[in-house]
């Protein structure tokens, strides 16, 4: 007997986009727009769809998709600039 693992067919995040899971979050993103270097650490560590990213030629400008953010704080965590402050959600 020979065990085949189950293929993925396509990138697996975009099965989630479908359901807005934004409405879970007690804290929500607030990015200074100013202080960010366009590391895109933030992108790179939150779940994917979460952390829009504009721009070209190494200037880019961050946002968040509030629609799926679930407020868990892992972008400002891994910030090294700490311009995005969780502040409570109204």
């Amino acid at each position: 007997m020979s065990y085949s693992a189950p293929r993925l067919l396509g990138p697996v995040a975009v099965s989630f986009n479908n359901w807005e899971t934004g409405a879970w979050r007690s804290t929500r993103p607030s990015i200074e727009p100013a202080e960010c270097a366009g590391c895109l650490l933030c992108a790179k560590y939150c779940p994917p769809g979460v952390v829009t990213v504009a721009g070209s030629g190494g200037r880019y400008e961050v946002g968040v998709d509030l629609r799926y953010c679930k407020g868990c704080g892992i972008c400002a965590r891994v910030c090294p600039r700490r311009c995005i402050a969780m502040i409570p959600e109204r």
